[in-house]
């Protein structure tokens, strides 16, 4: 594993997203990248594992990459692909490349499971050792994660990173299928938090537009499973 840098600002705020519960993380690290004057400056590479990329709009995906806003100094990294088995090799690769360019923070976005019954009592929560930033985080009112597990790259990060400060914003998700709902909580309480002056609310429509794309691809797939069950019975007898 190798990290590729074009450009290496100073002092900036690192914010990282892995695939977990619900992909909150990807989608809210996806929509900054689509909503801030946005610039890729590197990529880590992985060599282990499938060689696998996919195309989207005529462009390769990175699997990790790496992109930088410069009005606001803010790093993103950016995955799409699964960090199974490598969240202490990722965990040591970023607080490399936080020390070495002189990082104030490292934010990690995540999504977490909701015991919550109902969608209208979902929260975000905040994790952090530094209290200057549990101060900032107060100010906004969201609440210190006070009992819980965290897995996965975030969790290697929070066991590595000691120079640099470190927080994480957690959204609840009932779900761990894709959650824009929850993605968008955690853009709002990051726009909060860092002053970015991102309009969160097309992830809601975007929601909208997806839980009735699911509700489509699910009942196709209903169909399909009925199918192909009746096929067998028909095969057996």
């Amino acid at each position: 594993m190798e990290i590729k840098l074009w450009k290496k600002p100073k002092n900036p705020i690192i914010i990282d997203g892995f695939p977990g519960f619900g992909l909150v993380s990807t989608i809210a690290t996806e929509f900054l990248i689509d909503h801030l004057d946005i610039e890729m400056i590197g990529k880590v590479i992985i060599n282990e594992g499938p060689a696998v990329v996919a195309i989207h709009g005529d462009k390769v995906v990175e699997p990790l990459g790496i992109f930088y806003n410069k009005k606001h100094n803010i790093i993103i990294i950016h995955a799409v692909s699964p960090s199974t088995g490598k969240e202490w090799d990722l965990a040591d690769v970023i607080n490399k490349l936080a020390n070495d360019l002189n990082a104030k923070e490292i934010i990690s976005l995540e999504g977490v499971g909701s015991s919550a019954t109902k969608p209208d009592t979902e929260r975000t929560f905040y994790f952090t050792k530094d209290i200057k930033k549990k101060k900032s985080f107060e100010k906004i009112g969201i609440k210190p994660l006070k009992e819980g597990i965290i897995m996965g790259v975030t969790g290697a990060l929070l066991l590595k990173v000691e120079k640099i400060p470190m927080s994480c914003i957690f959204a609840e998700t009932h779900t761990d299928l894709p959650d824009s709902k929850a993605a968008a909580r955690v853009i709002k309480n990051l726009d909060q938090y860092l002053g970015l002056k991102i309009d969160y609310k097309p992830l809601y429509a975007q929601a909208e537009k997806f839980e009735e794309k699911l509700k489509g691809i699910l009942e196709k797939g209903k169909e399909v499973q009925e199918l192909s069950e009746m096929k067998k019975l028909n095969y057996v007898g």
